[in-house]
């Protein structure tokens, strides 16, 4: 990983200004630097709503996740005694603005959006899922289709490139670094880029030779594949990068602290045994059948050095 930091810094260091360190948004203070944002200390602050509007991260059909998740938001409805809404995003961007606003109070924020929805949006993180072993992450693949022409990365020149949106490290910031510091592959003059919105999106393009190729999240494809959604032998691996964190889920900032506990407490004591999210996720290599406790502080490092290394700005609107 170290490696691949340096390449990615050494890549844009002539073409790109020095970036600020990560900082949140001036609304939000963090006296303790662990990173993220406090629990207002004033009480007045702090919110105690009588619903909790979760949302995972934006997928090409919500309604199949919000079945997915119905158990563990049954679950988070018996330890907190709130009322559980799923709230299907359609992008990453009305995620992270849905939490700034206050409208979502529990989210999982994929693994590039963390660190906007962290500084922009108050997102406090603490917890991934994993094997019960506690392994975790995943890794971006390159993907075309059979004959497509596209035998190696280096194909990629003068064709078209799906990525998800400019927030995912996967599917966006992750890969155009890759290609320029390993490839010398520029977007815009060595090939095209577009954007699907969502990772089902990119591999369902490439799937069905609307793309010619794409950069996505081999956690999303595999799922997919074990859904039948598309076929193993319908699509191409040219590249696998090196493993990466994966959806961090966590609560909004001005939740009630004793809200905010018993959340926490709804993550860890949930049972996967028998439910559609281990069915669901369990597909993952490695297999994502637990949660467990992680900080933004360390577990993000490698995605904020990412971040400046790719000329990412937490500037938010």
């Amino acid at each position: 990983m170290k490696k691949l930091i340096a390449a990615l810094a050494l890549s844009v260091a002539f073409t790109l200004p020095a970036m600020a360190e990560f900082k949140l948004d001036s609304r939000y203070t963090d006296a303790d630097g662990d990173l993220v944002a406090d629990i207002p200390t004033d009480v007045s602050q702090q919110v105690d709503p009588d619903t909790l509007v979760f949302a995972y991260t934006p997928v090409e059909d919500p309604a199949v996740y919000a079945e997915v998740w119905q158990g563990f938001l049954d679950h988070l409805a018996e330890k907190t005694g709130k009322k559980v809404q799923f709230f299907p995003v359609q992008s990453n961007a009305a995620q992270i603005e849905a939490m700034r606003a206050g409208r979502l109070h529990v989210a999982g924020f994929n693994t590039g959006g963390n660190p906007i929805a962290v500084a922009c949006a108050g997102f406090r993180p603490f917890a991934m899922m994993a094997s019960k072993e506690g392994a975790f992450g995943y890794e971006m693949e390159i993907v075309t289709y059979p004959d497509s022409g596209i035998e190696k990365v280096e194909d990629l020149k003068g064709k078209q490139l799906a990525f998800t949106s400019e927030t995912s490290n996967s599917g966006f910031k992750a890969p155009s670094a890759i290609l320029e510091s390993e490839y010398n592959l520029v977007a815009n003059t060595d090939f095209t880029p577009v954007f699907s919105g969502k990772h089902d999106n990119s591999i369902l393009g490439v799937a069905n030779k609307d793309y010619p190729a794409a950069a996505v999240a081999n956690s999303v494809l595999n799922r997919m594949v074990a859904r039948d959604v598309v076929k193993k032998d319908q699509l191409v691996s040219i590249y696998k990068s090196q493993t990466f964190p994966t959806t961090g889920y966590g609560v909004a900032h001005n939740l009630a602290p004793e809200l905010q506990e018993k959340i926490k407490d709804a993550f860890f004591t949930f049972n996967w045994e028998g439910s559609k999210l281990l069915e669901e996720f369990k597909t993952s290599e490695p297999p994502q059948e637990a949660f467990i406790p992680i900080t933004f502080k360390e577990n993000w490092a490698v995605i904020r050095q990412i971040d400046e290394a790719t000329g990412v700005s937490y500037a938010c609107q």
